[in-house]
Protein backbone atom coordinates (compact mmCIF):
# COMPACT_ATOMS: atom_id res chain seq x y z
CA UNK A 1 0.00 0.00 0.00
CA UNK A 2 1.29 3.62 -0.94
CA UNK A 3 2.02 5.76 2.31
CA UNK A 4 -0.43 8.19 3.27
CA UNK A 5 0.97 12.02 1.51
CA UNK A 6 2.03 14.00 4.69
CA UNK A 7 0.75 17.65 4.64
CA UNK A 8 1.79 20.97 6.27
CA UNK A 9 0.12 23.91 6.43
CA UNK A 10 2.16 27.52 5.70
CA UNK A 11 1.54 30.90 4.42
CA UNK A 12 2.68 33.09 2.04
CA UNK A 13 1.64 37.09 2.26
CA UNK A 14 3.15 37.21 5.37
CA UNK A 15 0.13 35.32 7.16
CA UNK A 16 -2.23 36.45 4.61
CA UNK A 17 -2.72 33.80 2.42
CA UNK A 18 -3.08 30.01 4.27
CA UNK A 19 -1.52 26.92 2.25
CA UNK A 20 -1.77 23.32 3.04
CA UNK A 21 0.53 21.47 0.70
CA UNK A 22 2.47 17.99 0.59
CA UNK A 23 5.57 18.19 3.13
CA UNK A 24 7.31 16.66 0.21
CA UNK A 25 7.90 17.00 -3.68
CA UNK A 26 6.71 20.25 -5.24
CA UNK A 27 6.25 22.93 -2.31
CA UNK A 28 5.24 26.41 -3.36
CA UNK A 29 7.67 29.18 -2.73
CA UNK A 30 7.92 32.43 -4.04
CA UNK A 31 7.65 32.02 -7.70
CA UNK A 32 3.32 31.86 -7.26
CA UNK A 33 3.47 34.77 -5.49
CA UNK A 34 5.91 36.87 -8.06
CA UNK A 35 3.58 35.31 -11.07
CA UNK A 36 0.19 36.16 -8.78
CA UNK A 37 2.07 39.86 -8.49
CA UNK A 38 2.38 40.69 -12.06
CA UNK A 39 -1.35 39.61 -13.23
CA UNK A 40 -2.69 42.67 -14.06
CA UNK A 41 -6.45 41.70 -13.15
CA UNK A 42 -8.82 44.32 -12.15
CA UNK A 43 -11.76 43.91 -9.80
CA UNK A 44 -14.73 41.99 -11.94
CA UNK A 45 -12.55 40.40 -14.36
CA UNK A 46 -11.83 36.53 -14.54
CA UNK A 47 -8.44 34.58 -14.36
CA UNK A 48 -7.12 31.25 -15.52
CA UNK A 49 -4.54 29.95 -13.79
CA UNK A 50 -2.80 26.97 -15.74
CA UNK A 51 -0.76 24.36 -14.17
CA UNK A 52 -2.68 25.90 -10.48
CA UNK A 53 -0.75 23.42 -8.42
CA UNK A 54 -2.54 23.54 -4.54
CA UNK A 55 -3.67 26.88 -6.00
CA UNK A 56 -1.08 29.24 -4.29
CA UNK A 57 -0.67 31.60 -7.44
CA UNK A 58 -5.01 32.16 -7.29
CA UNK A 59 -4.66 32.44 -3.84
CA UNK A 60 -2.07 35.14 -3.86
CA UNK A 61 -4.40 37.29 -6.51
CA UNK A 62 -7.49 37.07 -4.49
CA UNK A 63 -5.43 38.66 -1.44
CA UNK A 64 -4.50 41.79 -3.47
CA UNK A 65 -7.68 41.84 -5.74
CA UNK A 66 -10.48 40.31 -3.70
CA UNK A 67 -12.84 41.23 -6.32
CA UNK A 68 -11.75 38.76 -9.12
CA UNK A 69 -12.72 35.42 -10.37
CA UNK A 70 -10.18 32.26 -10.63
CA UNK A 71 -10.87 29.04 -12.58
CA UNK A 72 -7.52 26.57 -12.16
CA UNK A 73 -6.86 23.80 -14.10
CA UNK A 74 -4.15 21.31 -12.62
CA UNK A 75 -3.16 17.93 -14.06
CA UNK A 76 -2.37 16.02 -10.65
CA UNK A 77 -5.66 15.18 -8.95
CA UNK A 78 -3.88 15.40 -5.51
CA UNK A 79 -2.64 18.75 -6.46
CA UNK A 80 -5.94 19.89 -7.37
CA UNK A 81 -8.01 18.59 -4.85
CA UNK A 82 -5.49 20.50 -2.42
CA UNK A 83 -6.05 23.33 -4.40
CA UNK A 84 -9.77 23.30 -3.75
CA UNK A 85 -9.41 22.49 0.07
CA UNK A 86 -7.04 25.72 0.15
CA UNK A 87 -10.46 28.07 -1.58
CA UNK A 88 -12.33 26.53 1.94
CA UNK A 89 -9.12 26.94 4.18
CA UNK A 90 -9.07 30.93 2.95
CA UNK A 91 -13.09 31.66 2.59
CA UNK A 92 -12.44 32.05 -1.50
CA UNK A 93 -14.47 28.94 -2.27
CA UNK A 94 -17.02 31.41 -4.15
CA UNK A 95 -14.41 32.73 -5.97
CA UNK A 96 -12.08 29.99 -7.01
CA UNK A 97 -12.60 26.49 -8.51
CA UNK A 98 -10.29 24.19 -9.26
CA UNK A 99 -10.52 21.73 -12.12
CA UNK A 100 -8.47 18.52 -13.40
CA UNK A 101 -7.57 18.54 -16.69
CA UNK A 102 -4.45 18.53 -19.14
CA UNK A 103 -3.66 22.29 -20.99
CA UNK A 104 -3.56 20.32 -24.03
CA UNK A 105 -7.11 19.72 -23.80
CA UNK A 106 -9.06 21.48 -21.00
CA UNK A 107 -12.21 20.51 -19.75
CA UNK A 108 -15.07 22.36 -21.20
CA UNK A 109 -15.39 23.81 -17.86
CA UNK A 110 -12.42 25.90 -18.70
CA UNK A 111 -13.95 27.86 -22.04
CA UNK A 112 -12.52 28.87 -24.60
CA UNK A 113 -12.57 32.99 -24.79
CA UNK A 114 -13.61 33.41 -21.56
CA UNK A 115 -10.83 35.13 -19.58
CA UNK A 116 -9.63 38.24 -19.56
CA UNK A 117 -6.07 37.18 -17.89
CA UNK A 118 -3.85 33.81 -17.74
CA UNK A 119 -0.97 33.43 -15.66
CA UNK A 120 0.82 29.97 -15.58
CA UNK A 121 3.99 28.62 -13.94
CA UNK A 122 4.36 25.38 -16.33
CA UNK A 123 7.45 23.40 -15.96
CA UNK A 124 10.24 24.61 -16.18
CA UNK A 125 13.07 21.57 -17.39
CA UNK A 126 13.79 19.94 -20.70
CA UNK A 127 13.35 16.37 -19.69
CA UNK A 128 16.32 15.40 -22.08
CA UNK A 129 18.77 17.61 -20.32
CA UNK A 130 16.94 17.41 -16.57
CA UNK A 131 18.09 15.24 -13.69
CA UNK A 132 14.65 13.43 -13.02
CA UNK A 133 13.48 13.57 -9.60
CA UNK A 134 12.30 10.31 -8.00
CA UNK A 135 9.56 11.99 -6.65
CA UNK A 136 6.54 11.90 -9.05
CA UNK A 137 4.37 14.78 -7.63
CA UNK A 138 7.67 16.98 -7.76
CA UNK A 139 8.81 15.23 -11.42
CA UNK A 140 5.17 16.38 -13.00
CA UNK A 141 5.30 19.94 -11.67
CA UNK A 142 8.75 20.54 -12.95
CA UNK A 143 9.49 18.23 -15.73
CA UNK A 144 7.58 19.27 -19.26
CA UNK A 145 5.92 15.86 -20.51
CA UNK A 146 4.00 15.40 -23.44
CA UNK A 147 2.36 19.31 -23.15
CA UNK A 148 5.45 21.21 -24.05
CA UNK A 149 6.07 24.77 -23.44
CA UNK A 150 4.35 25.45 -26.18
CA UNK A 151 0.96 23.48 -25.74
CA UNK A 152 0.68 25.95 -22.53
CA UNK A 153 1.25 29.17 -24.40
CA UNK A 154 -1.78 27.75 -27.11
CA UNK A 155 -3.92 26.97 -24.42
CA UNK A 156 -3.67 30.56 -23.10
CA UNK A 157 -4.44 31.84 -26.51
CA UNK A 158 -7.64 30.06 -27.10
CA UNK A 159 -9.03 30.81 -23.48
CA UNK A 160 -8.12 34.76 -23.59
CA UNK A 161 -10.85 37.05 -24.82
CA UNK A 162 -9.48 39.49 -27.42
CA UNK A 163 -6.56 42.10 -25.66
CA UNK A 164 -6.28 39.76 -22.74
CA UNK A 165 -3.03 39.28 -20.76
CA UNK A 166 -0.98 36.08 -20.18
CA UNK A 167 1.41 36.15 -17.61
CA UNK A 168 4.19 33.20 -16.88
CA UNK A 169 6.99 32.89 -14.77
CA UNK A 170 10.33 31.02 -16.14
CA UNK A 171 13.95 29.87 -16.39
CA UNK A 172 15.76 33.38 -17.55
CA UNK A 173 18.16 30.73 -19.80
CA UNK A 174 14.62 29.57 -21.44
CA UNK A 175 13.92 33.10 -22.72
CA UNK A 176 14.93 32.95 -26.59
CA UNK A 177 12.91 29.77 -26.85
CA UNK A 178 9.88 31.83 -24.77
CA UNK A 179 9.88 34.20 -26.91
CA UNK A 180 9.81 32.20 -30.66
CA UNK A 181 6.46 30.91 -29.16
CA UNK A 182 4.58 34.21 -29.36
CA UNK A 183 3.35 34.52 -32.99
CA UNK A 184 1.72 37.33 -34.51
CA UNK A 185 -1.09 36.69 -32.43
CA UNK A 186 0.84 38.17 -29.62
CA UNK A 187 1.64 41.57 -29.37
CA UNK A 188 2.85 43.91 -26.08
CA UNK A 189 5.81 41.44 -25.06
CA UNK A 190 6.76 42.37 -21.40
CA UNK A 191 10.26 40.97 -20.00
CA UNK A 192 10.93 41.19 -16.67
CA UNK A 193 14.07 39.98 -14.88
CA UNK A 194 14.35 38.65 -11.77
CA UNK A 195 18.25 38.95 -10.38
CA UNK A 196 18.94 37.21 -7.17
CA UNK A 197 20.91 40.19 -6.22
CA UNK A 198 22.34 43.48 -8.07
CA UNK A 199 24.65 42.51 -10.38
CA UNK A 200 23.94 38.95 -10.86
CA UNK A 201 22.73 37.41 -14.00
CA UNK A 202 18.62 36.74 -13.79
CA UNK A 203 17.92 32.77 -13.32
CA UNK A 204 13.95 33.46 -13.18
CA UNK A 205 11.95 36.02 -15.73
CA UNK A 206 8.40 36.84 -15.77
CA UNK A 207 7.52 37.36 -19.45
CA UNK A 208 3.54 39.61 -20.04
CA UNK A 209 2.17 39.26 -23.88
CA UNK A 210 -1.47 40.69 -25.26
CA UNK A 211 -3.81 38.76 -27.18
CA UNK A 212 -4.09 40.44 -30.47
CA UNK A 213 -2.76 43.49 -30.17
CA UNK A 214 0.56 44.97 -31.97
CA UNK A 215 2.56 46.79 -29.64
CA UNK A 216 6.05 45.91 -29.56
CA UNK A 217 8.53 44.04 -27.25
CA UNK A 218 9.71 46.20 -23.87
CA UNK A 219 12.57 44.84 -21.75
CA UNK A 220 12.09 46.15 -18.06
CA UNK A 221 14.92 47.31 -15.53
CA UNK A 222 13.91 43.72 -13.50
CA UNK A 223 14.00 43.18 -9.47
CA UNK A 224 16.83 42.34 -7.30
CA UNK A 225 15.48 39.97 -4.98
CA UNK A 226 17.91 39.89 -2.35
CA UNK A 227 20.28 42.73 -1.14
CA UNK A 228 23.93 42.55 0.07
CA UNK A 229 22.82 40.47 3.51
CA UNK A 230 20.89 38.14 2.09
CA UNK A 231 17.47 39.30 3.06
CA UNK A 232 14.83 40.28 0.67
CA UNK A 233 15.49 44.10 -0.99
CA UNK A 234 12.64 46.09 -0.17
CA UNK A 235 11.23 46.13 -3.61
CA UNK A 236 10.75 42.03 -2.97
CA UNK A 237 9.40 42.65 0.58
CA UNK A 238 6.91 44.95 -0.97
CA UNK A 239 5.66 41.93 -3.16
CA UNK A 240 6.44 38.96 -1.09
CA UNK A 241 5.04 40.24 2.33
CA UNK A 242 2.92 43.01 1.93
CA UNK A 243 1.30 41.46 -1.15
CA UNK A 244 2.01 44.59 -3.50
CA UNK A 245 1.32 44.14 -7.08
CA UNK A 246 4.54 43.77 -10.16
CA UNK A 247 3.38 46.55 -12.74
CA UNK A 248 4.62 44.98 -16.18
Amino acid sequence: MTAPTVMTEDSLLGGGVRLRQPAEGYRAAIDPVLLAAATPALPGEVVADLGCGVASASLCLLHRVPETRLVGLELQPLLGKLGQDNARLNGVEDRLSVHIGDVGAPPALVAAGSFDHVMMNPPYLDPAAARLSQHEVRRIATVEGEAGLNAWVDCALALLQPRGSLTLIHRADRLNEILTLFSQDWGHLTVLPLWPRRGQPAKRIIVQARKGTGAPLRLLPGLALHGDDGSYSPEAEAVLRAGGPLVM
